[in-house]
């Protein structure tokens, strides 16, 4: 094991790693907490802040776990950092309600085929639509009221996220699916875009 890496079961990971995750979680946290709260910084933002690090939080962050699990799984070195400017302008944007997601990425190092990173590259939106899928089960389950925008944005986020990564363009997931495999890429980009299609049939909180 390479020095200052740490092992969580059989994942490696290390201090910087870690890092890197917190800072991204939090601000792009924030960003969506400030766009779902209306006026900015109303008495709601903290209880929107929760929604966010739980929906888009989780999204993001099991996104890039799913790409270093399986990357780890080929042998190589995996590991998140975060892009700093990106999190600042994510947080500037949040305030005009726009927000432009790039955190940050799995830098990963080691003998890569195309199938390979196209294998790495779909395991993030594979998590995404995976967490859409639950919840949007737990959308019609009889939830407390407290609850129900936890299951509502997180379907909303996830599913926004899984298709926004299929973009078959530069360094996003759906460039690496594509290359690797069309028939993976359009099974993948269809489901993605079936649960987004679904959010006009989903009553609004």
């Amino acid at each position: 094991m390479p020095p200052n890496q740490l092992k969580i079961g059989n994942i490696s990971t290390s201090e910087a790693e870690i890092k890197d995750i917190i800072k991204a979680w939090a601000a792009i946290s924030i960003a969506f907490a400030i766009v779902l709260s209306k006026p900015v910084f109303s008495p709601d933002f903290y209880g929107k802040f929760v929604i966010a690090s739980l929906t888009v939080g989780i999204g993001f962050l099991f996104h890039e776990m799913g790409h270093k699990i399986v990357a780890q799984r080929y042998g190589c070195f995996a590991e998140f950092r975060s892009f700093d400017n990106m999190l600042i302008l994510a947080v500037a944007m949040s305030f005009f309600g726009f927000i432009f997601a790039a955190p940050g990425a799995v830098m990963i190092k080691g003998r890569i085929s195309k199938t390979r990173s196209g294998r790495i590259s779909a395991a993030g939106p594979v998590v995404n639509i995976a967490l859409s899928m639950l919840f949007l089960a737990l959308v019609f389950i009889q939830l407390p009221n407290s609850l129900k925008p936890l299951a509502y944005y997180g379907f909303l986020i996830n599913s926004w996220l899984a298709l926004f990564n299929m973009i078959p363009f530069w360094l996003f997931d759906g460039y690496k699916i594509l290359k690797w495999s069309k028939t993976a890429y359009g099974s993948i980009a269809a489901v993605a875009l079936a649960l987004m299609l679904l959010q006009g049939f989903i009553p609004p909180i």
